[in-house]
């Protein structure tokens, strides 16, 4: 994996010289966490892998109307590609993208909070089958939903983000409690029952964060960072605002009628609020942190004696194809396990395999091209890079996808909300 700024640097060097495990330091030495892969290539990806994975990504900007992009690709038999690409905005003069910079990372919040969760059950200080309404006292109605159908949502809950997002653009600085935020998923009708199926719900997450603060008696950016990012040694990554001055913008492009966006005039929103996404969506990150946290998540790092958090996954949606579940905060696809999502100015995508290694990484700087964008390109990116050649003295892993790059790239391109320039 790429090494990342100041103290970081020092750590992935030795991590590389011991060339047995991926050693992630946390912020002490008790708390330190291995992830258990095969050792990462120092070498780059070869130029014409290279250039495929960068039409991948341009493509997807393009249907987007995103003008930046930051990747990482490590395919731990061959090497790696870390790059950002484009602009800050689509602006004349506008400044480049970097690797380096920070960004929301959204939905990739989700399994953050269902780590602590399940540090709590090894803990006794929750269990899985608690009602949320033992933790959360506001919500009495909830006696027939458990801690665990919030993480893996199948709660039937609603979601908040459809009703709010508009009003998050036209007032980005206002902060919204937690509170608030639930009670619109809670105010939407109730369309599954606990359990019996997988329903999208921002709302469920949120309550979750309420109950583990209620259980562990600490704030939640608190609890992220004691049981994930610091085990982890994930130094750019924070539940709250951004920490850096290297910040990728993001921008949202208005309507321009016919069913198409203005991407030539975006609007910028990167200052929104972080409340607005709390335990659902709030976190920000950068690649080599994200990619980091994709591999310990795949490989169950972070809680190595669990063996059951996905083993209970259900579809996404009717007529998902059988290799696409969702279960424990994550999404499985095919042999990948991640998560994906947008939010206002960001859409993020994040996997890797347990066995192979294979990690991809991504953020689009805007997000009106929808959730599902950021699973596509992860998925294409991941589909190219699996056909890595090996390195010198390295085997190359058999295992495949169930899906061609082809298939996605062409889906992205369907999807394009850009009007043509005039």
């Amino acid at each position: 994996m790429r090494a990342a700024p100041t103290a970081r640097r020092a750590v992935a060097a030795v991590a590389a010289a011991l060339a047995l495990t991926l050693v992630i330091s946390g912020c002490a030495p008790e708390q330190s966490v291995d992830v258990q892969l095969q050792p990462q290539a120092e070498a780059a990806l070869p130029d014409a892998m290279v250039e495929q994975l960068q039409g991948a990504v341009t493509n997807a900007m393009a249907s987007s109307g995103a003008s930046g992009a930051i990747v990482g690709v490590w395919a731990p038999w061959s090497g790696s590609w870390v790059a950002g690409l484009g602009t800050q905005s689509p602006a004349e003069g506008a400044a480049e993208v970097t690797a380096d910079m920070q960004f929301r990372a959204g939905r990739i919040t989700r399994p953050m909070i269902c780590d602590v969760l399940y540090a709590a059950v090894a803990q006794g200080k929750v269990k899985l089958d608690d009602p949320v309404s033992d933790w959360v006292a506001s919500v009495p109605v909830l006696t027939d939903v458990t801690l665990e159908q919030l993480c893996d949502s199948t709660s039937g809950i609603g979601s908040y983000a459809p009703r709010l997002t508009r009003l998050w653009v036209d007032n980005p600085e206002r902060k919204w409690s937690a509170r608030e935020l639930a009670s619109y998923g809670l105010g939407e009708p109730r369309t599954t029952k606990p359990g019996a199926a997988y329903r999208d719900s921002d709302a469920g997450y949120v309550l979750l964060g309420l109950a583990l603060e209620r259980a562990l008696g600490a704030p939640a950016a608190q609890l992220i960072d004691e049981y994930v990012v610091g085990p982890l040694d994930l130094g750019q990554t924070q539940l709250g605002g951004f920490s850096s001055d290297q910040v990728l913008e993001g921008i949202v492009v208005p309507g321009a009628g016919g069913g198409k966006r203005n991407c030539l005039e975006p609007i910028e929103v990167t200052d929104i609020s972080p409340s607005t996404g709390y335990t659902d969506s709030g976190v920000v990150t950068d690649i080599d942190d994200l990619g980091r946290y994709a591999q310990a998540l795949a490989t169950g790092a972070l809680q190595p004696d669990v063996d059951d958090r996905f083993a209970d996954a259900v579809p996404p949606r009717r007529g998902a194809p059988s290799w696409h579940t969702v279960a424990g905060g994550a999404v499985q696809a095919g042999s990948l396990i991640g998560q994906f999502g947008a939010v206002p100015g960001y859409t993020t995508a994040a996997f890797s395999d347990p066995k192979s290694g294979l990690t991809v990484a991504v953020v689009l700087n805007d997000s009106v091209a929808g959730a599902a964008i950021g699973g596509y390109l992860a998925w294409e990116l991941a589909a190219i890079a699996s056909k890595a050649p090996a390195a010198s003295g390295e085997t190359a892993p058999e295992a495949g996808l169930p899906w061609t790059a082809e298939q996605y790239h062409d889906e992205i391109t369907r999807r394009a909300v850009c009007a043509p320039p005039a």
